[in-house]
């Protein structure tokens, strides 16, 4: 691969998943390609991952299903192939995405080629397994390896201010600590694509019906006990009022056999993992966005539901809150109160004005937001680290 400025490499456990981990650096590599930056992104997985010239993704030695996330493999990578392509690439920084086993590779392949190490805190692990395995001995235990693991990098990035707390929890210094600002494939996530006939075939509701959206992992660390039991309150309220209204989980995940079983009964229709225009469709298709999460570092799904003209209700607790105006884009509600969460659901199902209003704020207010311009911030991040170190030295870190 060809490309100007210096060479990065990027690695990610998680290309081929469906998560907004994944479709973020699917875009920056997009992003990278179409600006002729040298950014070259190494996984090892069995799912199929794009095919493009700066993606190297290699057959991992085995791969097992992560406990509690069926959906989502631990891949050991073939160390020594990955290791003789960094030194083909001979690059000048290292980038890794995930603690998993491709990105602990790329911490220790940063090391040995003598290279800056740089990263994304995308994902709150510990604060994960503390709700999937309700054990606090596991998420401490997370927690000392978290800590160990970002000890040598260079720079750490967070896509949210809450997080840099969370960095800064784990003994990572405050100087080390990057702001990245968010960004999503806008183009992609727009009211034009609404399709109410689509839509109404593929839930088989009528027409004209209201739709509360969820996207996402459909797992407990993600919120949706509490979802569930405000659906469960707000669906009998909606009917007794003649509202023809449903709530639309898009995703799948190790909750969903229980939460269909919580919702039996309700106006719930559960689509599984959507894609492409399809997810565009659906996304611009419903009414409003519920995203009841107090574990995302961001929440991808919430700005595409914005962008897409959603109103969002999130928690009071992540990294989703610092997306919303409250009263003006959205809600920004308890993550401990289901009634609080069923009367807002209510409350803006039953006002289409209030919906339409609040829905193109959010629109508007995520169109800064690209993804050409989070890549750009991320660029000269690791441009600028290098030139530092370059004028420190006075030659290249490679």
């Amino acid at each position: 691969m060809s490309g100007s400025g210096p060479c990065v490499l990027l690695f990610t456990d998680t290309l081929g998943d469906v998560n907004g981990v994944s479709r973020f650096i699917r875009s920056i590599g997009e992003c990278a390609l179409d600006t002729g930056r040298n950014l070259r992104i190494i996984t090892s997985t069995n799912f199929p991952v794009p095919r493009a010239r700066n993606i190297s993704n290699f057959p991992p030695l085995a791969a097992m299903r992560m406990p509690k996330y069926e959906n989502l493999d631990l891949a050991p990578p073939p160390a020594g192939a990955v290791m003789r392509e960094a030194r083909r690439l001979r690059p000048d920084a290292v980038h890794v995405s995930t603690p998993g086993p491709v990105g602990l590779l790329g911490r220790c392949l940063a090391r040995r080629l003598g290279v800056p190490l740089l990263g994304t805190y995308h994902t709150d692990f510990p604060a994960y397994i503390e709700r999937l395995f309700c054990n606090e001995s596991l998420a401490l235990g997370c927690r000392g390896f978290m800590r160990w693991f970002y000890a040598p990098f260079a720079r750490l990035f967070s896509r949210s201010d809450e997080y840099i707390e969370t960095m800064s929890g784990l003994g990572i210094p405050r100087d080390r600590c990057l702001r990245l600002r968010p960004g999503i494939a806008l183009e992609s996530f727009q009211p034009r694509y609404r399709d109410d006939a689509a839509l109404s075939r593929l839930c088989g509701s009528p027409p004209g019906t209201v739709r509360v959206l969820y996207a996402g992992r459909v797992s407990v660390e993600k919120g949706l006990p509490l979802l569930a039991e405000a659906w469960r309150i707000a669906d009998p309220a909606l009917h007794s009022r003649k509202v023809h209204a449903e709530l639309v989980i898009v995703g799948d995940g190790p909750y969903r056999a229980a939460m269909e079983e919580l919702l039996r009964g309700t106006r719930t229709v559960f689509l599984g993992f959507r894609h492409a225009e399809e997810l565009s469709m659906i996304y611009a298709g419903c009414d409003l966005f519920a995203f009841p999460s107090t574990t995302d570092t961001l929440g991808q799904v919430v700005m595409e539901a914005m962008s897409s003209g959603l109103p969002v209700l999130v928690t009071d607790i992540g990294g989703p809150r610092e997306l919303v105006r409250d009263e003006q884009t959205g809600h920004v509600l308890s993550a401990r109160d289901s009634r609080h969460w069923a009367a807002e659901i209510t409350r803006l199902v039953t006002d289409s004005d209030r919906r339409t209003r609040m829905g193109r704020a959010a629109h508007e207010s995520v169109q800064p937001r690209s993804i050409q311009r989070s890549f750009d911030e991320f660029w000269d991040a690791h441009t600028s680290l290098l030139g530092n170190l370059r004028d420190r030295h006075g030659v290249s870190p490679a």
